[in-house]
């Protein structure tokens, strides 16, 4: 849409291909994981701000870990869900483009640093229990929590910066349902390798060096745990991370395969859905890992159903 060496003032995202009726199957589906990512979400936040017995470090965490899912979804599904509603592409203007983006990343990041130290805090609790409530003090936790959201929204700064500082002379036609840096990449005429290798590495020392630690913490904890004697205990013992464990695998698994690669501008289908995976699917998924797996927040959510239901009933 755009001639010669002009810059972008604005995009068309182009969504997804397909008729109408598949657009609104798709809306219909995609707006059913979005209102029960918000929901799920909403309610370990409720049941663990509220109930004393999830008073803990492995729980504080896990309410920043869902704010960072519904702000995930929310960053890129309410625009994918007006795409589909209407006939065409979708305009996003390059502001909207450049916040949506640095949100996505910054949200991102902080998510993956916060995994990292929920897989210590898992190790702290497996293989020196008798020091946990030491080590894991609210001041600590306070500090952990603090310093990956900063971390995640001032790491992403240059990154954004410099995809915004190429000229997109192309077109102005992104194929894909929100602002993907590797599909902007393939609208710049700029020469995008360095900054695409540089980025690369980025993406690299966040993912891995959040990685690292939750591997070493895994390790330490599954030899402690094969080294219990009775089964009950080992299953005991495993059951306190399951949850965390099966997050760590989904979420490093999408996310290894969207951004840790040497070439940004990978096949839009690729792209579209790895970021499915990322933005919709993950987030709704992580409120049934973390309830169903967790004897205890299921015991808090049966309990304060029955309370609930007593208030209503009189």
């Amino acid at each position: 849409m755009l001639g010669n060496y002009s810059s972008a003032t604005e995009f068309y995202l182009l969504g997804f291909p397909g008729s109408e009726d598949l657009h609104r199957i798709l809306f219909a589906i995609f707006c059913f994981f979005y209102l029960v990512t918000l929901m799920g979400n909403m309610v370990i936040i409720t049941i663990v701000c509220v109930d004393r017995r999830l008073q803990s470090p492995m729980y504080f965490f896990l309410v920043h870990l869902s704010v960072l899912e519904i702000l995930v979804t929310t960053i890129v599904v309410p625009v994918m869900l007006w795409g589909l509603l209407l006939p065409g592409m979708q305009t996003i203007s390059l502001t909207g483009c450049v916040v949506q983006l640095f949100l996505y990343l910054a949200v991102g990041t902080t998510e993956f640093t916060l995994l990292g130290a929920m897989a210590v805090d898992r190790y702290v609790a497996v293989c020196n229990p008798l020091r946990y409530n030491i080590i894991m003090t609210s001041r600590t936790c306070n500090s952990v929590v603090i310093v990956s959201w900063v971390f995640g929204f001032l790491f992403q700064i240059w990154p954004v910066y410099a995809t915004f500082q190429l000229t997109y002379c192309k077109s102005n036609v992104v194929n894909n349902f929100f602002c993907d840096r590797g599909q902007l990449f393939k609208l710049s005429c700029n020469d995008t390798i360095f900054t695409e290798f540089i980025l690369f590495l980025m993406a690299i020392f966040v993912l891995f060096g959040s990685l690292i630690p939750t591997i070493v913490s895994y390790t330490y904890i599954i030899s402690t745990i094969l080294k219990i004697p009775s089964a009950s205990g080992r299953r005991k013992a495993f059951s306190t991370c399951a949850s965390h464990f099966t997050c760590v695998v989904i979420g490093y698994g999408s996310c290894l395969f969207l951004y840790v690669k040497p070439k940004q501008t990978q096949a839009a289908e690729y792209n579209r859905v790895v970021s499915l995976m990322v933005s919709v699917v993950t987030p709704f998924l992580n409120p049934f890992i973390f309830t169903l797996r967790n004897d205890k927040v299921i015991q808090a959510l049966r309990d304060g159903m029955k309370h609930c239901c007593q208030l209503i009933r009189h």
